[in-house]
């Protein structure tokens, strides 16, 4: 048997209620938090969208978005955390990535679902 394919059968699910393990042992959270979405679209303009994740990992971040993208495009995302039983104060969280999936979703109002790739670096700063 490969040890690969035992570590897989072995690894326990999510501890965190809306959390997944996508691909290897990466926790996605699959809940909507407002974020404000700023880059250049595609026709090279800068804008600032507001919108909401549908999920987030440490590596990738997915949301519905009105302005349109090009593949590789850089983006910073404003992500307001707010205050929990744990967390005694809300928090901004700033992150920074491009654009690794830009897909046309069907329906009245016309959106692209985005899949960006985030960069190592954020910061976090008080948001009271």
């Amino acid at each position: 048997m490969n040890t690969e394919q035992s570590t897989q059968r072995n690894e326990p699910g999510p501890s965190v209620r809306g959390a997944s393990l996508s691909g290897r042992r990466e926790r996605t959270f699959e809940f909507s938090l407002p974020i404000l979405v700023s880059g250049e679209d595609a026709s090279g303009k800068p804008f600032e969208e507001r919108t909401d994740i549908s999920s987030i990992s440490a590596q990738e971040v997915f949301f519905p978005l009105k302005t349109r993208l090009l593949v590789g495009s850089k983006l910073v995302l404003n992500l307001d955390v707010p205050r929990t039983l744990i967390l005694e104060k809300p928090l901004r969280l700033l992150l920074s990535g491009s654009v690794v999936s830009a897909r046309a979703e069907q329906g009245r109002v016309r959106r692209q679902h985005i899949a960006a790739r985030l960069d190592r670096s954020y910061k976090l700063l008080s948001n009271s």
